[in-house]
């Protein structure tokens, strides 16, 4: 059956979250594929697509409104598309999870503690950076620069020393919803820190011949607009909060600004699109300040960046269906930082290019740190594949962030033994 969009616009555009559920869909055709793709670029709809249509070996979630629920199972039924209600309710999980952090928050202000098993907002992040820096030499925090809001982006240089040696980047969170990047990323980095201390192969072993960086919050801007309130408009938000040629659709995906063959296939040119590239290659002050730093600093030999959700661990390239020269290699030392993950508790994730894995995207990080020789560049996407999608509950941080150091660890171990000159780097 021919898809006709209009049978799905509905009055729902403005939900609150009341009622609203995520809908897994199965496609199984090329013809569903096509549905669910014009469904998505119809961006008037009121739809919210957390996974895209690329396969029919991938499911489909999208977070539907309420008053809009009837609707589209009726209209997925019609074109005979299979589908199940992955979240029943998803306002009852965001008051859960709201609830869980005020409680939390008055928790930690009497003990005066930090819970690694618990959400936390950009203050509470940017203190706890604060607090980790003054009680190590071994940890600094830089300021890269501004937002475009005007707030402060801080990395965390964990060093024993040196001037510019080699390093690996770290960073979480350039899509503002995916909430547990940052929290692993804040675990990870108390752990690297502890690990130091406690003389705990291998970090102390690393970081006597590399530094790392983390960044714990790529997108600022994004995720202190994700703690405003319990709308889903706010909780769900994943771009900057740019203004753009459109008024009522701000921010720029930040995933997609990259100088990485910018606005090709798998971005958007429509502002009010959620993988909207933006108007030029790094356009966005954020990406800017990033990347102008790992260019200055030179001698970067590995990129790391972690999203979530669908547990995958992914190499270059996005953008095109090709594989990179060094993909055995890269493939490999995945594989292997999988095995180590999945070690833990058994987690399942799945290894392989952006573009073969998980979608075609052009103007993504990784394609860019690998285009200017940083050889090891690889993607996490975290916990979960499907339970609770971006809501995953707190009690699983720790878990996600261990056996994500896991394989982490195994990465920049790797990179400290296998070293390599970076001409691309080191000469722009």
């Amino acid at each position: 059956m021919r898809l006709y969009v209009a049978v799905v616009l509905l009055a729902a555009v403005h939900s609150k979250g009341n009622g609203d559920q995520v809908l897994r869909i199965h496609a199984e055709s090329e013809a569903h594929i096509q549905i669910l793709k014009d469904l998505e670029r119809n961006v008037d709809s009121g739809l919210d697509f957390w996974t895209h249509a690329v396969s029919i070996e991938r499911p489909v979630d999208i977070r539907v409104p309420h008053a809009s629920l009837y609707a589209v199972k009726n209209f997925l039924k019609e074109n005979n598309i299979p589908f199940s209600v992955m979240i029943n309710n998803v306002q009852e999980l965001l008051v859960r999870e709201r609830e869980e952090m005020v409680r939390n928050a008055e928790t930690e202000r009497k003990t005066k503690s930090f819970n690694f098993a618990a959400y936390h907002d950009l203050e509470t992040i940017y203190k706890f950076m604060d607090t980790l820096a003054n009680q190590s030499k071994l940890i600094t925090k830089v300021k890269l620069g501004s937002t475009y809001e005007n707030r402060p982006m801080y990395v965390l240089k964990f060093s024993t020393g040196g001037v510019k040696r080699s390093a690996i980047w770290i960073d979480a969170g350039i899509h503002a919803r995916e909430w547990i990047s940052h929290a692993t990323a804040v675990w990870l980095a108390d752990r690297i820190a502890t690990d130091f201390k406690e003389n705990r192969a291998p970090v102390p072993g690393i970081l006597s011949q590399m530094d790392i960086y983390l960044m714990i919050v790529a997108n600022p801007d994004g995720y202190v607009f994700t703690h405003n309130s319990f709308s889903v408009l706010h909780r769900f938000w994943s771009k900057s909060r740019s203004l753009t040629s459109i008024s009522k659709c701000p921010g720029v995906d930040l995933n997609r600004n990259w100088d990485a063959v910018f606005g090709g296939p798998g971005a958007s040119d429509d502002p009010c699109a959620e993988n909207y590239r933006g108007p030029f290659a790094q356009s966005e002050i954020e990406v800017k300040n990033i990347a102008d730093f790992i260019l200055k600093h030179g001698n970067f030999k590995s990129f790391v960046t972690l999203h979530s959700y669908m547990q995958l661990l992914m190499y270059p390239y996005g953008y095109i269906d090709i594989d990179v020269p060094d993909w055995p290699e890269l493939h490999d030392v995945a594989t292997q930082a999988n095995k180590a993950l999945n070690s833990w508790c058994g987690t399942v994730y799945k290894v392989g290019s952006i573009f073969h894995t998980i979608e075609q995207a052009s103007g993504t990080s990784v394609d860019w740190a690998y285009l200017r020789g940083i050889k090891y560049s690889f993607a996490f996407e975290l916990r979960d594949t499907g339970e609770y999608g971006f809501l995953l509950p707190a009690d699983q941080i720790v878990s996600t962030a261990r056996e994500t150091w896991f394989a982490l660890r195994y990465i920049l171990k790797y990179v400290c033994d296998h070293p390599y000159l970076n001409n691309k780097l080191s000469s722009v």
